[in-house]
């Protein structure tokens, strides 16, 4: 055994031992002790103490969203889709039409309570009727019950894309739609209308997917008035009818607020009604040169 150095050879005893290691640890405190120090010093950091917690680890501040994992919300579910056998007991709704009406309005298909009365948006939450009048189509509110009257009337008519019932739009497939396309153009063909107001964003959404074999692309859609080169039902020496795309007017089409899908109604109504001045004009016109 090596020899200690001749100030420590000396066997301390128990008590002269720990207050050694007492002193030793005073000493070494010292480096750490708080100083205000003068110009040019640095003031040491003391080292925080590791200390073992039973706690459960406090979860990330929501206030950050860098560090916040993202919430998973609760989808709504939707409708999917339900075969026609579903809905058998009920009848298709009856189309209102006839020949050069100023617009025929296609619809989707007939709803669970439009099926039952048989009358078009029958629904009392549907707001087809309403804006229908606040837009100008009709100078009064008309009710479902009088969707018979419409070409008589006012000139124009009614139909769907697809013609059997179901409780939304959202039970009905793609396909179906897709095949419902030639059918109305069939319709527009035969009684030429000047104008087509498809009701629902999802109905126009169908026809280019049968017209073009894909989805429509986001800057292709627009509401309103479509293109010449999207006229409906021309062939035989016709020209076709021309498309305004309107809003959905189902209570459960919550995607634009009320005042939003009056606003996209409106510049078809101002020219439906403009068109039936022009046509009661033209008739009494008419009417003065024959009594002559």
């Amino acid at each position: 055994m090596a020899d200690l150095p001749e100030e420590e050879n000396t066997k301390l005893d128990g008590n002269e031992v720990s207050e050694a290691s007492a002193a030793a640890f005073k000493a070494s405190l010292e480096r750490f002790k708080h100083s205000s120090g003068n110009a040019g010093e640095t003031t040491p950091t003391v080292p925080s103490p590791i200390r073992r917690s039973t706690r459960k680890r406090q979860l990330r501040s929501t206030e950050d969203p860098t560090t916040t994992p993202p919430t998973k919300r609760k989808r709504k579910s939707s409708s999917k889709y339900a075969p026609p056998t579903t809905y058998a007991h009920l009848s298709p709704l009856v189309d209102v039409l006839a020949p050069n009406l100023i617009t025929i309005f296609v619809g989707f298909n007939p709803g669970i309570k439009t099926a039952t009365s048989g009358h078009a948006y029958a629904h009392p939450s549907n707001l087809f009727w309403k804006l229908l009048h606040s837009s100008g189509c009709t100078d009064e509110r008309l009710k479902p019950e009088q969707d018979v009257d419409l070409p008589q009337l006012y000139s124009m008519g009614n139909t769907n894309i697809v013609s059997r019932p179901s409780k939304d739009a959202g039970e009905l497939s793609k396909s179906e739609m897709a095949a419902g396309t030639p059918i109305l153009e069939s319709k527009v063909r035969e009684f030429k209308p000047e104008s087509v107001c498809l009701v629902g964003k999802g109905i126009w959404e169908a026809i280019w997917r049968w017209r073009y074999g894909r989805p429509i692309k986001k800057d292709e859609f627009r509401y309103g008035w479509q293109d010449e080169g999207e006229r409906m039902g021309n062939g035989d020496g016709w020209e076709g009818a021309w498309v305004f795309v309107a809003t959905a007017t189902s209570g459960l089409a919550a995607g634009l607020r009320p005042h939003e899908k009056e606003a996209i109604w409106r510049p078809f109504g101002e020219w439906v009604s403009q068109r039936r001045r022009e046509r009661r004009e033209a008739e009494g016109v008419k009417g003065d040169e024959e009594e002559e």
